[in-house]
């Protein structure tokens, strides 16, 4: 089962942790109109479609196209659920339904979730933030206490620096973190560290 890992007046945020990698899935639900999307239909697709039928689920988004995080897509479409990715990273999916672009609004209910391109992790990998509230999902971009893995194909350290210093790091300290895998952070936690980052080289 999901717990709710947060809450406010207007939106909850549901995670569950599916597969060999642990990843962790997040769906986001507007409490006014019961809308909600998924995000990133990692594995265990079972487990998966119950959520998004107990929750209201309309929507999978991704934050990029590697295979820990698509296993369920197929199984997800297949029920009807309309899956979105970047252009950059649609190659990667089996098949899917919608391109995410950079600077757009996810419109969930009455809830605003904005997509920040933050390329590095994949040349396509996306980062959300809920309008209103101090949350951004960060894919594999951001984890407590480092970027996201760069050593795959298509991945580039320079580029997820750059990613985190002028795209995630703009937002305020108290923005909390919810990435692909682990554990939850904050903007201000991992933002004086970036300079270690760059000087480790991971």
């Amino acid at each position: 089962m999901s717990t709710l890992h947060w809450e406010d007046t207007a939106a909850e945020i549901h995670k569950v942790v599916v597969g060999p990698m642990d990843n962790n899935v997040f769906v986001l639900r507007c409490k006014q109109t019961g809308d909600a999307l998924l995000i990133d239909a990692a594995n265990e697709h079972d487990r998966l479609l119950e959520l998004c039928q107990r929750l209201g689920v309309r929507t999978v988004i991704e934050t990029h196209g590697h295979w820990d995080h698509i296993q369920a897509v197929p199984e997800l479409r297949d029920a009807g659920y309309s899956v979105h990715v970047t252009a950059e990273d649609a190659a990667m999916l089996p098949a899917y339904d919608e391109i995410l672009e950079d600077e757009s609004v996810i419109e969930v209910g009455r809830l605003r979730l904005h997509t920040i391109h933050s390329p590095g992790h994949t040349p396509g990998s996306m980062s959300f933030r809920l309008d209103g509230a101090p949350i951004l999902f960060s894919g594999d971009t951001l984890f407590p206490g480092g970027p996201g893995n760069t050593s795959f194909e298509g991945g580039d350290f320079d580029t997820i620096i750059a990613s985190l210093d002028q795209r995630l790091f703009t937002l305020p300290p108290d923005t909390l973190v919810l990435p692909g895998h682990g554990d939850d952070t904050t903007i201000g936690t991992e933002r004086p560290h970036l300079q270690e980052w760059i000087d480790r080289g991971w």
